[in-house]
């Protein structure tokens, strides 16, 4: 009888429950339309890096160029020479700013105005701006104490008196002046209206009442004074009120036969005369600017980025905790520069009897080490505590093979010596097999802080630029760019 009971309770509540379930879901569906969107979601933050190259001073460059380098679309380093080429590159548009950067601090502007190919690769042509000029700090005004009455700085308003009450008397209540008022200082400036001298008399003269009514200045106005400049209005000898013997100063107005005939420039102009005017003609292209062709030996060259957001400074330079310890490396990596340039000598071969160690003579000192050629040592700090990453590049004189030329890219060990992480020595007969690497600058190419070491890869008739990530005593290259053709300018 109870399992009966309990089955048409079931039946009796089934409909009523589908349509509870049923009203509980309709909101939900209208609620969830089909697309979901994240507000949250960021958009991607371009961030190009490119190459600012130029002979002359920085300041006022002969002529200059900017070759784009890569791009960071968020996620890849991607070649900035063909990036949404369309037909330039999106690194190369108009109006894009670049930040020129000397280890990691900025001293100029790059402006693009327009982009160009040479030889085949793609550059952009602009002009330099200086940095814009910080607000100086505003200059610190010392408070002037009101309350001291000795003190001659004027103000505008009255100081308040030591000897000031601050009742009033029976005497003064109904007049124009404050009771408290102090008495008036003959030599102190005044700023009051100007009377005419026809209207203001001495007391007890014609015009004036006992009362004050009727006359033309005020009773409690000082008398005046004849030497005291005033300012009123000029009005011809004529009018009523000007006395007929005063040589004041006059404005007459002009006669009109006096006045010039002057018509407008505009009705007399031919309408077919050429015009000269600021700016850039329609339909001849963008302005010519002096621009930077091949390779010339006196050209400089820095890092540039461009980026719309605008991040924080990070130096890269690394600051030794002894000055000694610095030149300690300098010379451990100068002595591994030689050796892989051939340059140090083959150590001298030991005596092999003691007889000839009798006769032997005594050791001559070393000689003077190799000069190394164009030697750039820079140490730099890619990341904050991250230690010394050191790089040096130089060259040996001569043409052909024997000119040789070394980079080094090192950190020092645990002992104290140098951990080399790059090594890249070529010479100037297999350029095109093995390009140098000389060295551009330290740069934030990802945007996370952290710094990576710019290359430029230097053949005999082409170049590429690469960047190396130095990380955990470990050196990748992350990325390398297109080819670019150049041709050397030799100067005479």
């Amino acid at each position: 009888m109870s399992s009966r009971r309990a089955i048409r309770l079931w039946i009796t509540a089934a409909p009523l429950l589908a349509a509870v379930a049923l009203a509980g879901v309709r909101p939900a569906a209208a609620q969830y339309p089909g697309q979901i969107t994240d507000a949250n979601k960021k958009t991607t933050e371009l961030r190009a890096v490119g190459v600012l190259e130029w002979t002359g001073d920085l300041d006022h460059p002969k002529a200059s160029r900017l070759v784009p380098v890569c791009v960071y679309d968020g996620q890849d380093l991607v070649d900035a020479g063909v990036y949404l080429a369309r037909p330039a590159p999106l690194a190369l548009e108009s109006d894009v700013e670049y930040q020129l950067l000397q280890d990691g601090k900025p001293v100029g502007l790059f402006d693009i105005d327009s982009a160009g190919q040479q030889q085949g690769s793609w550059v952009g042509f602009g002009k330099w701006k200086a940095l814009p000029a910080s607000r100086p700090a505003p200059a610190q005004v010392a408070k002037i104490d009101e309350q001291d009455v000795q003190s001659d700085v004027p103000v505008l308003h009255r100081k308040h008196q030591s000897g000031d009450s601050t009742g009033s008397s029976g005497s003064d209540s109904g007049s124009g002046k404050d009771s408290n008022a102090p008495p008036p200082d003959p030599s102190r400036p005044t700023l009051h209206k100007g009377g005419d001298t026809s209207t203001t008399n001495s007391s007890g003269g014609s015009g004036q009442t006992g009362s004050g009514s009727g006359s033309g200045a005020d009773s409690n106005s000082p008398p005046a004074d004849p030497d005291r400049p005033t300012m009123r209005q000029t009005t011809d000898s004529s009018s009523a009120g000007a006395s007929p013997g005063s040589d004041h100063p006059k404005a007459n107005k002009k006669k009109e036969e006096d006045e010039s005939y002057v018509n407008s420039v505009t009705t007399l102009s031919d309408p077919g005369r050429p015009h000269l005017s600021r700016g850039k003609s329609a339909g001849i292209g963008a302005p010519v600017l002096p621009s930077l062709i091949g390779m010339p030996p006196d050209m400089h060259q820095e890092v540039a980025v461009a980026d719309a957001k605008t991040r924080p400074v990070h130096v890269w330079d690394y600051i030794w905790a002894n000055s000694d310890d610095e030149a300690k490396m300098k010379a451990a990596m100068e002595d591994l520069a030689r050796t892989a340039l051939g340059l140090n000598p083959p150590p001298a071969a030991k005596p092999k009897t003691a007889a000839t160690h009798r006769t032997a003579k005594p050791a001559l000192p070393p000689p003077a080490p190799a000069p190394l050629l164009d030697e750039q040592f820079r140490v730099f700090e890619l990341a904050y505590s991250s230690g010394a990453t050191m790089v040096l590049s130089a060259h040996t004189g001569g043409s052909g093979a024997e000119q040789k030329f070394v980079t080094l890219v090192a950190q020092p060990d645990l002992y104290g010596g140098v951990a080399v992480l790059v090594k890249n020595v070529t010479d100037a007969a297999h350029l095109d097999d093995t390009p140098r690497m000389k060295l551009i600058d330290a740069v934030d190419a990802r945007a996370d802080n952290r710094g990576e070491l710019l290359f430029e890869l230097r053949g005999a008739t082409q170049r590429q630029f690469a960047l190396y990530r130095v990380l955990r005593g470990d050196a990748t290259r992350i990325f390398l760019g297109g080819t670019q053709g150049i041709t050397i300018t030799i100067s005479n």
